[in-house]
């Protein structure tokens, strides 16, 4: 079959779509933008990356985690711990931050790897539980209950990062970062290898895959990048407690990636911001809010699948041209984005 053309409009969005997403961006906190939608935009890069994380895990080898959030409090206590007891640079905090959480999910991750379905994410709750529990009963090192206050906040190069506007750019920096690193270990040899584990381990395996060898690569990585989260998270609001980190918070992690999409990276971007905002936008009809806030998660699930990552690229697909009208794959396609 002969490929269709595309317009100029179309060739025009295929060139200009990021860019312009990117522009949309910077610009946001020149548009009237408050304080308080400046930090609810950071803290939602911040559940964006969180949700990335976890879509490395589980969208590309299919392990589901549903402790997650206890490497986004390792990440904020360790950089927490490291600047404001260790006395420690900023940049030594990221960077512990990231390793200390990728330690912590290897420890978990080798006698775990092996596990599959229920067990592995019965294992992963337990972990979460145990780090919960460390948080608050480690007074002297975490503050236990109190938590710990003064976190300083970000200077790089003379360039203080205090104000929520010049932390907005740098979120977005990280944020940005966190994308195309991910973008690029899925199209990379050890991504598709994961991505094979995902569609049938067995079968991976039985082609030479080492399964346990990237499945715990596929873990550390996600545990890193979900560290650097909980380290921007403790720079941004600058006091954590445990309760931030309770297991129960892992669900909303969950919730996060499936309705924004498993595997999808601009799904995830989504539903870690939607659900972070939801809630706020919603404040102002009480505790009724929760009931709205679930019926519209349980119904992005029914009615869309693919979560808002699929209709994104349902959307995509139509706007560069890429998408034919009455083939099977597009067929396909909407129908399960129909539902």
């Amino acid at each position: 079959m002969k490929k269709k053309e595309m317009t100029l409009a179309q060739k025009v969005y295929v060139k200009s779509r990021l860019w312009v997403v990117l522009l949309l961006a910077l610009i946001f906190p020149f548009t009237g933008a408050d304080n308080y939608l400046l930090h609810m935009a950071n803290i939602s890069m911040m559940f964006a990356i969180l949700t990335i994380s976890l879509n490395v895990l589980s969208g590309f080898t299919g392990l589901m985690s549903v402790g997650h959030i206890a490497f986004f409090g390792i990440g904020a206590y360790t950089a927490a711990i490291l600047t404001t007891k260790a006395g420690m640079p900023i940049l030594v905090g990221f960077i512990g931050a990231g390793v200390v959480s990728a330690l912590f999910s290897l420890l978990l991750g080798l006698p775990t790897m092996r596990l599959r379905g229920m067990y592995f994410s019965v294992a992963t709750m337990a972990f979460g539980e145990i780090i919960y529990q460390l948080i608050k009963n480690l007074e002297p090192l975490t503050g236990g209950t109190k938590g710990i206050t003064k976190i300083p906040p970000i200077e790089i190069f003379g360039i203080s990062f205090k104000g929520y506007r010049n932390f907005y750019y740098l979120m977005l920096l990280g944020l940005v970062a966190i994308i195309v690193l991910t973008h690029n270990l899925k199209n990379s040899r050890p991504g598709r290898a994961m991505l094979a584990i995902r569609a049938n381990d067995i079968a991976a395996e039985a082609m030479g895959v080492n399964v346990v060898t990237y499945k715990l690569v596929a873990f550390m990585t996600s545990a890193f990048f979900a560290g650097i989260a909980g380290a921007f998270y403790a720079h941004e609001v600058r006091y954590i407690s445990p309760e931030t980190f309770a297991s129960a918070e892992s669900a909303t992690l969950l919730a996060m990636m499936v309705v924004g999409g498993i595997g999808s990276i601009p799904g995830a971007i989504l539903g870690g911001a939607a659900l972070t905002i939801m809630p706020e936008v919603l404040r102002f009809i009480g505790d009724y809010r929760l009931v709205i806030y679930g019926a519209a998660v349980v119904a992005i699930i029914i009615f869309a699948p693919k979560g808002l990552g699929g209709l994104i690229d349902l959307i995509d697909e139509t706007l560069s041209g890429r998408r034919v009208k009455g083939s099977k794959h597009a067929d396909e396609a909407e129908e399960e984005v129909q539902g």
